[in-house]
């Protein structure tokens, strides 16, 4: 299990290096009681336009303290539980579960934890030219802070990222700066105002979302939608449009277009049979929907195989 250059999860917060290895870096905090951590190139050529350096995840302990004036990279930082505070550009913001913060050079950042809440958080340092209009595309330019609702879906490329990182194979750097920008576009897919999460509209908007995944092959417009969820179908295609960035009944028919491909990749099935699985009783209307969506009809989508 245990590679060169990495560390792993330590009962003590203090990382000790194998023989014959570096030192971790400096800038790893002592003051963790359990890490999942590695590191890689720490001085990457300036021509790689994006480089990860190092990430991980901190069982933070009731004192952990950060408070630095500039950072030698770029760091986006994912808080999966606990409580506490960070001050980024002179300014305060609460750490809750879901949060996102960046910082970088020249952004001076303090960073604690609740002692009544010990965070549990990821991160992820990198460098290279890419690197701010990445964050900036996810909206969280160095010095910001943000927040996603689907925080499962966010943790998945965290994890991924610490799996490719501590293996340290040939790959480990190319692996990584891939699953750095996938990450981003998840979390611009998935991010929510700070001030929306916790909220009456976020929790309605939640409650109308699960419902769509749970009931999608029954569900056929927009109005029934709304009716099942008890909620006007005008304020429906606000909340959809403030958190999902598209209207509920596309959201509705993706998950329906999903679920047709997979029954189409069955050998021998029948596209009129998986309309009728789907929820329409018009295969013709059934095929424009599945172009629509994937830009192939399902008789050449078949053809695919």
């Amino acid at each position: 299990m245990h590679d060169k250059n990495k560390l792993f999860f330590m009962k003590t917060g203090k990382p000790k290096p194998r023989a014959g290895r570096p030192a971790p870096p400096a800038f790893f905090s002592p003051q963790v009681s359990a890490a999942r951590r590695f590191y890689l190139d720490l001085n990457p050529a300036p021509q790689i336009p994006l480089a990860v350096v190092s990430g991980g995840c901190e069982h933070c302990t009731p004192d952990y303290s950060i408070h630095r004036s500039t950072f030698a990279f770029y760091s986006l930082e994912f808080v999966l539980r606990g409580q506490g505070r960070v001050r980024l550009r002179g300014r305060d913001h609460d750490l809750l579960p879901g949060t996102l913060f960046s910082y970088g050079p020249g952004v001076r950042h303090d960073i604690e934890a609740a002692g009544s809440a010990p965070l549990v958080k990821y991160f992820v340092d990198f460098s290279g030219a890419e690197a701010p209009p990445l964050l900036r595309a996810c909206q969280l330019a160095p010095g910001s802070v943000s927040r996603v609702f689907l925080t499962g879906e966010v943790q998945v490329f965290f994890d991924e990222l610490i799996r490719s990182g501590v293996k340290g194979s040939r790959y480990a750097a190319d692996l990584c700066a891939g699953l750095l920008k996938c990450l981003a576009l998840r979390i611009a897919e998935s991010r929510a105002p700070v001030s929306g999460v916790g909220n009456l509209s976020h929790t309605t908007f939640q409650a109308c979302q699960e419902h769509i995944q749970r009931h999608f092959l029954a569900l056929k417009t927009l109005e029934q939608i709304a009716r099942e969820c008890h909620v006007h179908r005008v304020y429906l295609c606000r909340l959809f449009q403030r958190y999902h960035h598209q209207s509920p009944y596309q959201y509705l028919l993706r998950l329906k277009m999903n679920f047709a491909a997979e029954q189409l990749r069955v050998p021998g099935a029948m596209v009129k049979q998986v309309a009728e699985q789907a929820g329409f009783t018009d295969p013709f209307h059934f095929s424009r929907a599945f172009k629509a969506v994937f830009g192939v009809s399902p008789k050449a989508f078949c053809q695919l195989r």
